[in-house]
């Protein structure tokens, strides 16, 4: 018995022709469709990249608790599990958070591992004097471009030592994966997970694959900023083109692996997974990237494939719900082994058995502090955080990391050490109100509610009351199934929220609260009207808000985002001036 997993890295569901009609040219995955069974309501769970993985070791949701960081001493592993019962496991990958601060505990979980080195600025080669001209970050705040510097400059040093396709990651990536194979294939009981950063940002494309495109590496650095839709058709079009490109290479080396399960008849007794950890937004929605905006179906609503054997079900599609938590389980009874206790994920053999099957009502998704997400068969609803309730978000955890970082001892000082949940079996952990997180930058966003099935575009927010409070009591049910703290309820109002008429009365409060700041105010685009509302909710004192409000009613013609900062510089102290300068920048953020 032995399983295979190729995973791929924001790979788009509708940049597939097996989901959607697209140019992108993937004669692979349209191959792999024929073979497997093709999930149409795969979702993700928590983001973006360790968080997910995370869900995918453990099938449990880790946003519900924690941002970025690495596996728990309490969790269960399925890797590891498989190890422990003689089943041999081998990581192959160039995702380098595998190996910085904030995922460092992941790969060892395997019995063996192999890291390819230089994808998006990972610290591969050295140059001390890199001196590099880097357009298009003028208009980015310092912090962020500073740090978007380093990476970008140690990317392109990286690229200096991959002129070729052989030398190219994802090459690596896959060619070490067909080297297990090749040594492997006659053995028995192992499971392989060949895991492709591709095709993530940066789009680093050899020519080969940007000419069928009609595009060469002197058109764009690859580098993507997430921000809103502000560039020029030309712009947009060149970037979609890096990123189709890249699929299609993807699908190249997709290829590679299906011809080599062909050659040596592994569809006999070869489970095959692939799958990815989350998508993108490529322009819809008015947005560029991904975690500083609503988690739209681009993001969230994933291409999945799978192969089971002993069960021989290929070409056909299923559309029960599913999801990364799913991934252990399913693995694991594979191989005969009892799912943890604590393991929230179940098994898709009986739903690939049968249309009829069903493993899950609804489902929950999202990024640490930001919306929380619930969806059943038709809808999704998205949950906004309330504003003022900051103080109620708090991180859980043993493993004090976040991405390329160490807790700082003032994120630390002020923890306690807590015995809040059974799936830490026993073990108390450390309990911190966190700074980590975006959830000001999510909350101007506000609820919304669609049908995902009839508008998969999510263009047509729905006003249905009844129908909210339905997917508000499936939200606190997960929840609460999950062992959500109860502070994380109140942090989202949903302890407020008991019957139609409560939520009957929030709608009413939120639409009087934004009509009365926005009253006789015009602003430049509607991203500065977000800015504007994010710094209202985000000053603590009233009198200050209202304050900035009668200021600009009385004295603005037009709200811009240099009337803005020049306010806050003004009117605010130095330490309060810092934070709401930051919320403005997540709102405002380019990147």
């Amino acid at each position: 018995m032995k399983v295979i997993q190729v995973m791929f890295d924001t790979l788009k569901r509708n940049s597939l022709n097996a989901y959607e009609t697209s140019d992108i040219k993937t004669p692979n995955f349209d191959r792999l469709q024929k073979k497997t069974v093709q999930f149409n309501n795969f979702f993700s769970g928590s983001l973006p990249c360790m968080p997910a993985r995370r869900d995918m070791q453990t099938g449990r949701y880790n946003f519900l608790h924690r941002g970025w960081g690495p596996m728990e001493p309490y969790d269960d592993s399925m890797p590891e599990i498989l190890k422990q019962n003689g089943i041999y496991t081998h990581l192959v990958t160039d995702h380098k958070h595998y190996w910085r601060d904030g995922g460092a505990t992941y790969h060892p979980r395997y019995s063996s591992y192999e890291l390819i080195r230089g994808q998006e600025g990972d610290n591969w080669k050295a140059k001390v004097d890199k001196d590099m001209e880097i357009e298009g970050l003028d208009h980015i705040p310092e912090a962020f471009k500073k740090r978007k510097m380093a990476s970008m400059s140690q990317d392109f040093v990286n690229r200096e030592h991959m002129p070729n396709e052989e030398d190219h990651f994802l090459h690596r990536t896959v060619e070490a994966g067909m080297e297990f194979l090749r040594e492997n294939k006659d053995a028995d009981n192992w499971f392989l997970q060949i895991e492709c950063f591709d095709p993530h940002e940066p789009f680093f494309v050899p020519e080969k694959y940007l000419q069928m495109y009609g595009l060469s590496q002197d058109d764009f650095n690859g580098w993507l900023l997430y921000s809103h839709d502000d560039y020029s058709t030309e712009q947009s079009q060149q970037m979609k083109g890096f990123y189709k490109a890249l699929v299609t290479m993807c699908d190249a080396y997709l290829g590679k692996v299906l011809d080599y399960m062909d050659e040596h008849h592994m569809w006999e007794d070869t489970m095959l997974i692939v799958n990815t950890d989350h998508g993108l937004l490529l322009g819809e929605h008015d947005w560029w990237g991904k975690n500083i905006m609503p988690v739209y179906n681009e993001i969230a609503h994933l291409p999945f494939f799978i192969w089971y054997p002993q069960l021989g079900v290929h070409n056909e599609s299923r559309n029960q719900l599913a999801q990364n938590i799913d991934l252990p389980a399913t693995i694991l009874e594979f191989f005969h082994l009892d799912r943890p206790d604590f393991m929230r994920g179940k098994s898709l053999r009986n739903v690939i058995e049968s249309e009829d099957e069903v493993n899950h009502d609804a489902i929950l998704f999202g990024t640490f502090g930001s919306n929380v997400n619930v969806a059943d068969q038709e809808y999704v609803y998205m949950r906004a955080p309330i504003p003022g309730k900051e103080e109620y978000l708090y991180e859980y955890t043993l493993s004090p990391m976040r991405m390329n970082r160490r807790f700082t001892t003032d994120e630390l000082k002020d923890a306690v050490f807590e015995h809040s949940f059974e799936f830490t079996k026993g073990v108390g952990t450390l309990k911190m109100q966190t700074s980590d997180f975006m959830g000001k930058s999510y909350q101007r966003f506000g609820n919304k509610l669609f049908n995902y099935q009839e508008d998969p575009e999510q263009k047509n927010p729905l006003n249905d009351i009844e129908k909210e409070f339905e997917m508000i009591n499936k939200l606190k049910e997960i929840m609460t199934e999950n062992e959500a703290p109860s502070s994380l309820f109140t942090y989202y109002g949903l302890d407020q929220i008991h019957t139609v008429e409560d939520l009957r009365k929030e709608h009413e409060l939120l639409d009087r609260e934004q009509e009365a700041y926005c009253k006789n105010l015009k602003f430049s685009n509607y991203n500065i009207k977000d800015g504007y509302l994010t710094v209202i909710n985000a000053v603590n004192d009233s009198t200050i808000a209202q304050s900035l409000q009668t200021d600009f009613e009385k004295n603005i013609d037009v709200v811009t985002e240099e009337v803005l900062r020049n306010w806050i510089q003004e009117n605010l102290e130095p330490k309060e001036k810092a934070r709401i300068l930051y919320q403005l920048d997540m709102t405002l953020r380019i990147d």
